[in-house]
């Protein structure tokens, strides 16, 4: 029996009813004539706070609200990938064609194209056992990903009928027979909460990158696959940008990107782009191994929320089939400040700058949602779920509540900078604030699967960096020429490596990707030349004719040179740097 309520106040997308007292939290409901789609957040005896997901205008007292009875739930099932998504999982593409450019209130279409067929090659047969997590068969979904139809989470049973075929989502591909000996039917789709982490059989410590190809993320600071980053950064630096690079290069098989609460030219550019991109690993759109969740700052502020929970368990569900899934959410600020307008409305007690007081505990709980994990299933298939969040605080001031919340919880922190984005530095990574508390974990891994030393390398990176930094102060005050020629030459190589290396053309076919054997090739060119240069300068060669050396803009040039030639090409720049160095040393001497 359908539980039925009357609205009593309305404020914005907050809408209190009355006579509710059969439904539970979380339910979604269906509000006033137009039946708008919301969710239970708060009961207090029969009244219900709920939160509507699309515009309010035009409720009032008096109008109905029917409870479904269900939690707001996904439909998961082959047909995901290359879809477009609002926050609650409407597919746009289908609400454009039935109610035109302006999406009406209140539309409702399955996330799922209820007509299109599917072809199911059967794993299993008659009198099979199955548990939670085994593969009933496979789906090919796109070009690139295999689906796996999965056995749900809590079922338990031996299948008594299952065929190959051809099959829509909702037609029956088989049955099952539970051990209370009920039977039930097999489909290609399942629904689940998404306010409810899929479960897993173990989670593993995270061990081996995600490799971006992004030299500053890679080199200096990088996640690991399962782990946790954020990106913070005023308007203008390249937040979106290095997303885009993490999504195409990345490799992580399937990416489900979260557009929650950007501004609308914003999340089209993405929407227009996504489609174009051509996927460098397989040659084909981006789109056949991605999930596009579309909420802009323009749609009602609730489905902000709602969007970071859906996106989240549609990653979570292909990790299941045992798939490295990258889900990148920009930006969690708009998600924050939809927390934000919610516990206002509900006149809770605010937090700092008007934050509700469980910021930290909602964000916590979208991150740690990530993992590497064992999944369910006799396979004990393994998979990983990264999740980066781009953070956008006012003028980039990262001491604001969602930036300190969103610190204290993930492992990776890529600060962008806006004197580096001025100075057209891009990836505007500031090497100087910006921590990866991976490093020391994937440091066995660098070291075995690119080269030994490559810690090392890493290391003396950092060092001259931070040693530039302190010099900069230096040169400030008393000008370049009071430093010693030491002191100089350490300035000169932090600018090849903030130049030559960290510097990272998007655009640029070559320079956009950057192998880690290549990566650190290019460093040793660089180290190479630092090495020389001391031991020329200690021999009395002038600092100036080192630093003037035509051989330098070479090693500029070197991160642009083909993959499939730069070992020979690099080899020549090395010999050219020696013998330049040594021509160097005997005019020193004489």
């Amino acid at each position: 029996m359908a539980i039925e309520g009357k609205i009593v106040k309305v404020s914005g997308p907050l809408v209190i009813a009355e006579g509710m007292k059969q439904a539970d939290m979380f339910d979604v409901v269906r509000v006033g004539k137009d039946r708008l789609i919301g969710e239970i957040i708060e009961m207090h005896g029969d009244r219900a706070s709920i939160q509507v997901y699309e515009e309010t205008a035009g409720l009032g007292r008096g109008d109905t609200v029917v409870s479904t009875g269900a939690p707001l739930s996904v439909e998961l099932g082959p047909g995901l990938l290359t879809n477009i998504y609002d926050g609650i999982q409407r597919p746009l593409e289908a609400m454009k064609i039935k109610a035109g450019a302006n999406i009406t209130r209140g539309i409702d279409e399955p996330a799922l194209d209820r007509e299109k067929l599917w072809h199911f090659e059967a794993a299993l047969g008659f009198g099979d056992k199955v548990e939670p997590g085994d593969v009933y068969g496979t789906v090919q979904e796109t070009d690139v990903i295999q689906h796996k139809i999965l056995v749900p989470p809590k079922t338990r049973g031996t299948i008594v009928e299952l065929r190959s075929g051809d099959y829509k989502v909702t037609d029956r591909i088989g049955k099952i027979k539970y051990e209370d000996g009920t039977i039930d039917d097999i489909m290609l789709m399942q629904k689940w909460p998404v306010r409810v982490a899929r479960p897993y059989s173990k989670k593993l410590p995270p061990n081996d990158p995600l490799i971006t190809g992004q030299r500053i993320v890679d080199t200096l600071f990088p996640i690991a696959k399962g782990g946790t980053a954020c990106i913070p950064g005023p308007f203008g630096s390249g937040k979106t940008v290095l997303q885009h690079q993490l999504a195409k290069w990345s490799d992580a098989e399937i990416v489900v990107y979260i557009g929650c609460g950007e501004r609308g030219n914003e999340m089209t550019d993405v929407l227009l782009e996504f489609p174009e991109l051509i996927d460098p690993k397989t040659g084909s759109s981006m789109m056949k191994r991605t999930v596009l969740i579309a909420n802009t700052s323009d749609m009602p502020v609730a489905a902000r929320e709602a969007s970071i929970y859906t996106g989240i368990t549609i990653a979570e569900y292909y990790r299941d089939m045992g798939y490295s899934v990258a889900v990148i959410a920009d930006s969690t600020s708009r998600w924050a400040e939809a927390l934000r307008e919610m516990s206002g409305r509900l006149e809770e007690m605010p937090g700092e700058e008007g934050y509700p007081a469980y910021l930290t505990s909602r964000l916590a709980q979208f991150y740690e949602r990530a993992g590497k994990v064992v999944c369910l299933g006799k396979e004990g298939r393994m998979g990983a779920l990264s999740a980066v969040g781009a953070v956008s605080p006012q003028g980039g001031d990262i001491s604001e509540p969602v930036s300190q919340a969103t610190l204290r919880i993930v492992k990776v922190f890529w600060g962008l900078d806006s004197a580096l984005a001025y100075k057209r530095h891009f990836p505007a990574v500031n090497w100087l604030n910006s921590y990866s508390l991976y490093q020391n974990r994937l440091a066995p891994w660098f070291s075995e699967h690119v080269s030994g030393d490559w810690n090392k390398k890493v290391a003396h990176c950092m060092q001259v960096l931070q040693k530039e930094s302190e010099l900069d102060e230096i040169v400030k005050l008393v000008g370049v020429d009071a430093l010693s020629s030491d002191d100089r030459l350490t300035l000169e190589v932090a600018r090849s490596v903030r130049e030559d290396y960290l510097q990272q053309n998007s655009f640029d076919e070559t320079d956009s990707y950057t192998q880690l054997d290549k990566q650190s090739a290019l460093l040793d060119l660089i180290f190479l030349f630092e090495d020389k240069a001391r031991e020329v300068v200690a021999k009395g060669a002038d600092i100036e004719a080192v630093s003037d050396l035509p051989v330098r803009e070479k090693i500029g040039r070197a991160k642009s040179i083909d993959y499939k030639s730069y070992k020979k090409e690099y080899s020549a720049i090395a010999d050219e740097i020696v013998k330049a160095l040594d021509a160097l040393a005997v005019n020193a001497e004489i």
